[in-house]
């Protein structure tokens, strides 16, 4: 079964309102939607444009957005469920700072089914910013999700520089890793693009990278956004020759959107000129 699926180089807005919120975020389904997309993937901290909605003392104070972030998460999720429900697709919504206990938040990866349905991923891998700044935990849980499509993994922006999440996760099922990403130099771009094109190459999955775009000089937490998205594939026969299926204009405000086929991962780890998944244990023959 192939499925087309979209992934955002999406920008930060100042908005008005809720309302506009709203109206933005149905206006970038419904262009992917129209392309025939299914899986929709948006980026990391996407979400921290809602923080312009309560003024310049909450949106230019690191703690204070967080928050006041926490009074519009159930609309989020809401709008994210209802659009999932309409449209009928998985929409894999960036990621949100969640409170989880008195001053300790996760950053929250959800994935929205067509059925009403959804689940998270919390990051696992705290970036310094994160960990040192922004006072933001890393998760506990490794998740797969299950989907018509196959298993659905998600590494978050940082996770997916480290080869053993993901790992996990491919053992577990998935042939489909969704990165949302946000970084704000192009070290930071190519760290993340470098570590999803060797999770494709090692595991011969499709691992798909949305990116954060655009400066929003008014925002403590997203000043600055680079990158570019991409889905990349893995580097055999069947597949693009340099594993790069689509990718982005650098910058640039889009979809980028192309067809995937997951039951081409499982030939190509059966027939490929290499087998990267299979031969994995035989690195702890000679490793201790």
């Amino acid at each position: 079964m192939s499925v087309k699926i979209a992934t955002a180089q999406y920008d930060i807005s100042f908005l008005e309102n809720w309302q506009a919120y709203q109206q933005k975020i149905e206006r970038w389904v419904a262009q992917a939607i129209a392309q025939d997309a299914k899986i929709l993937l948006f980026p990391e901290y996407f979400s921290m444009e809602l923080a312009s909605l309560f003024g310049q003392e909450v949106y230019s104070s690191l703690s204070k957005q967080l928050a006041a972030m926490q009074s519009l998460h159930d609309d989020f999720t809401g709008l994210f469920k209802n659009l999932a429900q309409k449209y009928q697709c998985i929409i894999q919504s960036g990621t949100f700072p969640v409170r989880i206990d008195c001053g300790i938040y996760r950053n929250r990866a959800y994935l929205f089914m067509p059925d009403g349905h959804f689940d998270y991923q919390d990051k696992i891998m705290m970036t310094r910013f994160e960990n040192e700044q922004w006072l933001i935990k890393g998760g506990k849980e490794l998740k797969c999700f299950d989907t018509e499509y196959g298993k659905i993994a998600i590494n978050v922006c940082y996770d997916s520089e480290f080869p053993l999440l993901a790992r996990n996760q491919v053992e577990a099922g998935c042939v489909l890793i969704l990165v949302p990403s946000c970084t704000d130099t192009l070290a930071g771009y190519h760290r993340v693009k470098i570590g999803c094109q060797a999770r494709a190459l090692e595991n011969q999955c499709y691992v798909v990278q949305a990116s954060l775009v655009g400066d929003a000089a008014w925002s403590e937490a997203v000043d600055v956004n680079v990158g570019a998205a991409a889905i990349y594939t893995p580097v055999d026969r069947g597949f693009p020759d340099n594993g790069i299926l689509s990718a982005g204009t650098f910058n640039a405000v889009q979809w980028v959107v192309a067809q995937i086929s997951p039951n081409d991962c499982k030939t190509v780890r059966e027939q490929g000129q290499v087998f990267n998944y299979r031969d994995w244990p035989l690195q702890k023959t000679v490793v201790n």
